[in-house]
């Protein structure tokens, strides 16, 4: 999912594009509830949709700190 979905607009690795970078030392004071808000139910006046449809929000967390390991 994370090279599939996310890197579409994240990039491959997710250093940014579309969307901003992905990488463990951007999200570093990025509060994980921040983090699965976004996720869970998109970004408003961006292109960030939400994904409540498809991921839990245990599998978002499960994200999160899969993103966060360098």
């Amino acid at each position: 999912m994370l090279k599939h979905d996310c890197g579409s607009c994240h990039g491959l690795p997710p250093k940014g594009g579309l969307g901003p970078s992905l990488m463990p030392e951007a999200l570093i004071d990025k509060r994980d509830d921040l983090l699965l808000d976004a996720i869970q139910n998109g970004r408003a006046g961006t292109a960030m949709p939400p994904w409540r449809a498809f991921l839990t929000v245990d599998e978002t967390g499960w994200l999160i700190q899969r993103l966060r390991q360098p």
